[in-house]
């Protein structure tokens, strides 16, 4: 059975950081490409950042690019978002999800997802 559990969600000021991961158990995980996707409330699920199986490949939603940044460590079976800068529109719910092959940008293309972490930022 495939998990993908996230953490490292809370409350921060704007202008902190927070950094998320998302552990994996039951994929082989060098199979997959990896996403961070965020959604707030009355919002559709958006895509933040991607990585390839191996980390050479990233890409970033322009709203974050300079802030956030994607890394995995597969001996670990995880894959972390920093997030330094924050903004109140960041805030939402964070949701990790596995890819078998490249990344992409849509959420509904993912093999397996997480059950989200909530990050809130303050003014």
């Amino acid at each position: 059975q495939v998990q993908l559990v996230e953490s490292g969600g809370g409350l921060v000021q704007a202008g902190g950081s927070l950094r998320l991961s998302c552990a994996g158990s039951g994929l082989t995980f060098i199979s997959y490409a990896m996403g961070w996707f965020r959604q707030a409330p009355g919002k559709e699920r958006e895509f933040v950042a991607g990585i390839s199986w191996n980390g050479g490949s990233t890409r970033y939603a322009d709203s974050v690019k300079g802030r956030f940044t994607i890394s995995r460590d597969n001996a670990k079976v995880t894959v972390y978002l920093q997030m330094n800068s924050l903004k109140p529109e960041d805030t939402a719910v964070y949701y990790c999800a596995a890819r078998r092959g490249l990344w992409s940008r849509g959420s509904n293309s993912y093999d397996y997802g997480g059950q989200g972490t909530q990050v809130t930022v303050s003014s």
